[in-house]
């Protein structure tokens, strides 16, 4: 096998985001609802011997060492694999915008590269690999809706039944340590439960980090506004700058305000991806 293409790298939502408290070592611990959309980064994989890595950006532009990188010579690192390769990536989710773009495309690098390197790792060791490049990337690894804990490392599968949503991205984004630093983002939330969150999946608890990203960012507060003059229950995900809300079957949105195209605003109707197309390319403990 010399080469994988049109390997997807999907957006997730953030249901919910609560932050219920901080560990010693600074890091915060967290409660979310986790949902993958059909809007995605697409990768190609070209094997090369001698272990250099390199990228070619077909869309947007990423930073020099980007998390696909990292995530490639993190596998090599772990594996003593002295293989390399030449990634391609067209970037179409927005950057700064809490919908994970950057660990899922290193959630589907580590699974390209796992089978195109046939390295035969199991999800367990994928995912401790994962952990160390970014929170959400063992979530993209197990690649269905779940419940989140902790720092991202404990993982419950959820059903959760198909949707539509619509997403804006405003035009600056929000960078995650600029909100989880902020002094006035609450950090003390209840831990909730999971048969609560069943009760009422798409209108359960609130996105903590919210009230600092409006702080920062006040196109967050006018992207949620809109999105509520549609009629909509509108909330950021992640640590945004992106806010999302529930469509109803067969509601359309209206037409976006005339500036928000020359802007460089995003607006989009998503749908919930069931599973992540590459479910099952590396096999979990407990598959027989």
């Amino acid at each position: 096998m010399r080469s994988l293409h049109d390997i997807a790298a999907p957006a997730k939502l953030n249901l919910f985001l609560h932050i219920t408290g901080r560990r010693p070592d600074g890091y915060h611990l967290l409660q979310s609802a986790f949902v993958l959309l059909d809007w995605c980064d697409t990768l190609h994989f070209e094997r090369r011997a001698g272990g250099a890595l390199s990228r070619e950006d077909l869309g947007a532009a990423l930073p020099a060492d980007d998390l696909t990188l990292r995530a490639a010579r993190a596998l090599q690192q772990a594996t003593g694999c002295s293989e390399g390769a030449h990634i391609r990536i067209d970037k179409r989710l927005p950057a700064e915008a809490g919908m994970g773009g950057g660990s899922s495309d290193a959630a589907s690098c580590l699974l390209a590269l796992n089978r195109l390197w046939d390295l035969r790792l199991r999800l367990p060791a994928l995912e401790q690999i994962g952990l160390a490049l970014g929170a959400d990337v063992p979530f993209f690894l197990r690649g269905r809706a779940a419940w989140v804990e902790g720092v991202g490392e404990r993982i419950t599968p959820l059903t959760l039944p198909p949707a539509r949503f619509a997403v804006v991205k405003p035009p600056r984004g929000l960078a995650t340590r600029d909100i989880f630093s902020h002094p006035a983002l609450k950090r003390d939330s209840v831990a909730a439960t999971i048969s609560g969150f069943a009760a009422d999946p798409w209108g359960f608890g609130r996105n903590d980090l919210e009230p600092v990203a409006r702080q920062l960012c006040p196109e967050v507060g006018e992207a949620c506004q809109w999105l509520g003059s549609q009629g909509l229950q509108a909330r950021m995900t992640g640590s945004g700058s992106a806010v999302f809300a529930l469509l109803p079957p067969g509601k359309s949105l209206g037409q976006a305000p005339r500036h928000w195209a020359q802007a460089g605003w995003l607006v989009r109707e998503c749908s919930k991806m069931e599973v992540h197309p590459l479910v099952g390319w590396a096999p979990s403990d407990d598959s027989v």
